[in-house]
């Protein structure tokens, strides 16, 4: 989007699809063909060269949240999605984030971290020792692996050892390599990677490497985001902004400590997530994974966000965690719509399409707690529940009556 463009669109909502539709191409200058695309283009064709025994398509709706702003930048965000409410609830927050200036974002460089499992080491400390004073000639093959991700600026990073002493089956040494992949998710070059370390690997341990394989948890590659609200903004009905902010922040502190309402909480922030991670094609399953793990790295699973009120009338929020995410390679190119969607959002690096996802999902994380603190979370969701219960039992529609 263009600096004259904007991502708050007033009565957005009411307008039928096909004019919400022409609103966004002009915004964000979609052709003709783009525009098809969004409209359910995949066909079996296409499905069949993406996975195996094809035989139809399921298609998911694809809506656009409204009103972010992310480091300063008006952002449309295109969400897939069978959720009622979700899309409604990311738009909502980010309406309240603005009148603190919206999403400040920040992100890791996008480091991967491959994992080599080694068995039947004679010594297996000596060989960490002896691995650590090899990782220089170690990581200079592992770089070797792809040389255009190396001219990008890509590439082995560092090397980790540690000994896992007591397993099931035994000592077990596990070596870590920190690949660097710019902006593809990097499941494929990591991997690689691993495979071509294998052989020098055994000779300096004198062990067997097992498994060779990426690690979802990418702690080294955590994105985060953070907001500021006026109590002020977040006053309706008969809620006083205060007592909002209150409610926000006991929500949260219930998610902070108990497990089992941990994982609901965090399940709220994985729907803006997740949603956008669909959208432009990318694993949702591994950023899922790696969330939830990363919400249990103390040993103890708990919120993946913190909202506190800062004694000056102000609700602040803020939402950590790895975002493995690509925008070359894979599904992102293959998917017709993910390019599209790629595009609406004006991303143009890996780290700027995880800033925009981990904001969203701090805004969908906002949207939650506000419902739980105030009328409830069923209020708004099951109005828009309902249409979809009547379209189940026939009803037809002529435009969206939220």
């Amino acid at each position: 989007m263009s600096e004259n463009q904007t991502s708050r669109i007033p009565g957005f909502y009411k307008l039928p699809p096909h004019e919400r539709l022409a609103f966004i191409a002009r915004q964000a200058g979609l052709t003709a063909e783009e525009q098809a695309r969004l409209a359910g283009a995949l066909g079996l064709e296409r499905a069949d060269q993406m996975i195996e025994n094809v035989v139809g398509v399921l298609s998911l709706p694809l809506g656009i949240a409204t009103n972010f702003i992310v480091n300063g930048r008006a952002v449309l965000v295109p969400m897939v999605i069978e959720e009622p409410s979700v899309v409604a609830g990311a738009s909502l927050a980010a309406k309240l984030a603005r009148a603190g200036g919206g999403f400040v974002a920040s992100s890791d460089d996008p480091v991967m971290i491959g994992q080599l499992q080694i068995v039947d080491c004679p010594d297996p400390w000596v060989a960490r020792v002896d691995l650590l004073a090899a990782s220089e000639e170690l990581l200079a093959l592992a770089s070797e692996v792809d040389p255009v991700l190396r001219c990008l600026g890509g590439g082995a990073r560092g090397l980790a050892a540690r000994v896992l002493e007591h397993t099931p089956t035994g000592p077990m040494l596990i070596v870590h390599l920190h690949y660097d992949v710019r902006d593809a998710m990097g499941a494929n070059a990591v991997n690689t990677a691993c495979e071509r370390l294998a052989p020098l690997l055994e000779r300096i341990t004198g062990g067997r490497v097992f498994l060779r394989i990426l690690s979802n948890l990418a702690d080294r590659r955590l994105a985060r985001a953070r907001v500021v609200i006026p109590e002020s903004e977040l006053a309706f009905g008969n809620y006083t902004g205060a007592d909002v902010a209150q409610g926000i922040e006991r929500a949260w502190a219930f998610a902070s400590v108990d497990p089992y309402r941990a994982a609901t909480h965090n399940n709220g922030i994985m729907n803006g997530v997740d949603a956008v991670v669909l959208a432009t094609g990318n694993d949702w399953r591994a950023i899922e994974a790696g969330a939830h793990a990363y919400a249990a790295r103390d040993g103890r699973y708990t919120s993946l966000s913190t909202w506190r009120r800062d004694g000056q009338g102000n609700l602040a929020g803020a939402l950590e965690l790895p975002l493995a995410l690509g925008i070359v390679g894979g599904a992102t190119r293959v998917q017709p719509v993910a390019g599209v969607a790629l595009k609406l959002l004006g991303v143009q690096t890996a780290q700027e399409l995880a800033e925009i996802v981990v904001s969203v999902g701090l805004a969908q994380n906002l949207a939650a707690l506000r419902a739980l603190a105030t009328e409830g979370i069923q209020h708004g969701h099951m109005r828009l529940h309902a249409r979809q219960v009547a379209i189940a039992a026939g009803a037809t529609f002529v435009s969206d009556p939220s």
